[in-house]
C-alpha cells in the first residue's frame, strides 16, 4: 500500500488538536477529509475539496455504510416510540419498585450488565445500552459523561473478548490471509492477554462501584452534586431534545413492556440475520444486515402493539418517528464523516507509514510492549480498531513467526492497542455513537474518559513489558 510519509500523519493530528481546541466536531473531521485528500492531489485545495466530497458520496452509497446510517437514523425513532408510548417512564416505574437503580452504584452496575450483554455488534450495544440506562442516571443525579464513560469503556473492548461476533470473524479473516493453520485458536490464546480490554472494563467497574473521578469526570460530577445539571452550561449534546424529552401521551397506561418488548425483539433480532446472512453461521453474517433488520422489526413490532392497545394512532407514531429521525440526523453526518474518514486515512497509508516507522526499533523482549504502543497510536490518530487491525495483523503474525515470540500475547498487543484507539480517539465512531446515546456533548466525552483510558494503557504497557521477557 502506498503512503505518503510524513505529510501522512497531518490530517489526524490537525484534526484531533482542533477538535479537542473548538468542540467543533463537523469542522474537524471535515478539514480532516478537504487535508488528506488537498495532500494527495500535489497540495491543491481545490481539487482536494472535488475529491472529498467525491469520496464522501461513494462513503455513504456504500450499501454496508448506507444500512449502518439508516439503522443510527432509525434509533431514533425507536427512541421517541418508547419515550410516547409511557415504555421508558413505566420501565423506570418497574426498576423503582424493584430498587435495582436506587443509587449511583446499583444504576451504573446496570449499565454495564446491559452494555456486556449486547455484544453481538459494538454501536448497537451503545445505542441500546446508553437509551435505557440515560433516564436511571438522570434520576440518580450522575453526569452524561459519566454514562457516555461506562457504556463506552465496555463496549469495543467487550466485543474483543466475545468474538462470537463480526469483530471475531473479521479477526479470522485477517489470520487466514496471513497463512495461519488455527486462526480460531490463536484467537483463544490472545484473549486473556489483552491487556488493555480487560482492564478498560474492570476499570469502569472500578468507577461505578467506587465512584472513582478522576481529572474532568470529577469535575462533572461535582457539577452534578452541587447543580443539579448532567451537562454543562453550553454542552452541545450529540442528540437533540425532541429525541431525550419527548414526553408521554396524556392519560395512558406507562407499561415497562412497551420500552422492553421491542428492545429485547431487536436484540433477538440480531442474531437471527446474523445466522441467516453467515448461511447458519453467525460469525459469518452481516453486522449492518443484523442491526438495521434489529431496529426494523423492533418498531414494528412497536407498531403493532402501540396500536393494538390504543396507546397511539399511526399519525401520532408517524409523527414521533419523523421527530426521532430528525433528533439523530447530526449523529448520522458525523458517521458518514467518519466513514469518509477511513476511506482517506486507508488513501493516505497512514497506519502503514507509523507501522513501518516503528518496525526499526524492535527488540525481542519489547515487541509486545511496542506493538501495543504501536497500535494505540494508529487507531487513536485514524479512529478505526478494524483499520489497525489490518494493518498490524499482516506485521505481527511474521514477527512473532521470525522471533519466535509468543503468538496470542503479540497478536493481544495489537488487539488491544486498536481497542484502546477505538475507544478514546474523538475521531473513533464509537467515541461519537457514545456520546450521542448518551446525550453528552461529544468533546466532553472524550475528556472526561481519556484519564480512564489513560490508566488502562499504562497497566496493559506494564504487563506487555513483563510477559515481553517471560513468555
Amino acid at each position: 500500500m502506498e503512503s505518503f510519509g510524513w505529510f501522512s500523519i497531518i490530517p489526524p493530528i490537525v484534526a484531533i488538536g482542533l477538535a479537542i481546541k473548538t468542540r467543533q466536531v463537523y469542522l474537524s473531521l471535515g478539514l480532516f477529509v478537504w487535508l488528506g485528500w488537498t495532500i494527495m492531489n500535489d497540495w491543491n485545495p481545490i481539487t482536494g475539496i472535488i475529491e472529498s466530497v467525491e469520496v464522501f458520496v461513494a462513503s455513504v452509497t456504500d450499501a454496508g455504510n448506507a444500512r449502518t446510517l439508516i439503522f443510527s437514523a432509525l434509533i431514533g425513532a425507536m427512541i421517541t416510540f418508547t419515550q410516547a408510548s409511557g415504555g421508558m417512564e413505566g420501565f423506570i416505574a418497574w426498576i423503582d419498585r424493584r430498587q435495582l437503580a436506587v443509587s449511583k452504584r446499583s444504576a451504573g452496575l446496570l449499565a454495564v450488565v446491559v452494555s456486556m450483554g449486547l455484544f453481538l455488534e459494538s454501536n448497537f450495544g451503545l445505542l441500546v445500552s446508553g437509551s435505557v440506562a440515560r433516564p436511571l442516571f438522570d434520576k440518580c443525579r450522575i453526569s452524561r459523561e459519566k454514562l457516555s464513560y461506562v457504556i463506552d469503556a465496555t463496549c469495543a473492548p467487550k466485543c474483543i473478548l466475545i468474538p462470537l461476533n463480526a469483530w471475531g470473524a473479521y479477526i479470522i479473516g485477517l489470520l487466514v490471509a496471513q497463512g495461519v493453520d488455527d486462526p480460531v485458536r490463536l484467537i483463544v490464546s490472545a484473549l486473556p492477554l489483552n491487556f488493555y480490554a480487560i482492564f478498560a472494563i474492570l476499570l469502569a467497574v472500578v468507577v461505578v462501584v467506587f465512584d472513582w473521578n478522576v481529572g474532568p469526570m470529577a469535575e462533572a460530577e461535582r457539577r452534578v452534586a452541587e447543580e443539579g445539571k448532567v451537562l454543562r452550561d453550553g454542552a452541545e449534546p450529540m442528540v437533540s431534545t425532541e429525541v431525550t424529552e419527548t414526553r408521554p401521551k396524556d392519560g395512558i397506561p406507562k407499561r415497562a413492556v412497551n420500552m422492553v418488548a421491542p428492545i429485547v425483539t431487536m436484540v433477538v433480532a440480531v442474531p437471527a440475520v446474523l445466522w441467516m446472512t453467515g448461511d447458519g453461521d453467525i460469525m459469518a453474517g452481516s453486522g449492518s444486515h443484523a442491526v438495521l433488520w434489529g431496529v426494523i422489526v423492533g418498531l414494528f413490532v412497536a407498531t403493532v402493539s402501540y396500536k393494538a392497545q390504543g396507546i397511539l394512532t399511526i399519525k401520532e407514531m408517524t409523527d414521533h418517528g419523523i421527530r426521532g429521525i430528525q433528533g439523530l440526523i447530526p449523529l448520522v453526518i458525523v458517521l458518514a464523516l467518519a466513514f469518509t474518514i477511513g476511506a482517506t486515512q486507508r488513501a493516505l497509508g497512514t497506519g502503514v507509514f507509523l507501522a513501518q516507522a516503528a518496525q526499526a526499533a524492535l527488540h525481542p523482549g519489547l515487541v509486545p510492549a511496542i506493538i501495543f504502543v504501536l497500535a494505540c497510536f494508529i487507531a487513536f490518530s485514524t479512529g478505526t480498531s478494524w483499520g489497525t487491525f489490518a494493518i498490524m495483523v499482516p506485521i505481527v503474525i511474521p514477527i512473532f513467526q521470525q522471533l519466535d515470540l509468543h503468538p496470542g500475547l503479540t497478536l493481544a498487543a495489537a488487539l488491544g492497542g486498536g481497542i484502546f484507539g477505538d475507544h478514546c480517539s474523538p475521531i473513533s465512531d464509537s467515541t461519537i455513537v457514545a456520546s450521542m446515546a448518551s446525550a453528552t456533548d461529544h468533546i466532553d466525552h472524550v475528556r472526561t474518559q481519556l484519564p480512564y483510558a489513560l490508566i488502562a494503557a499504562g497497566g496493559a504497557l506494564v504487563l506487555f513489558v513483563a510477559f515481553g521477557f517471560l513468555l
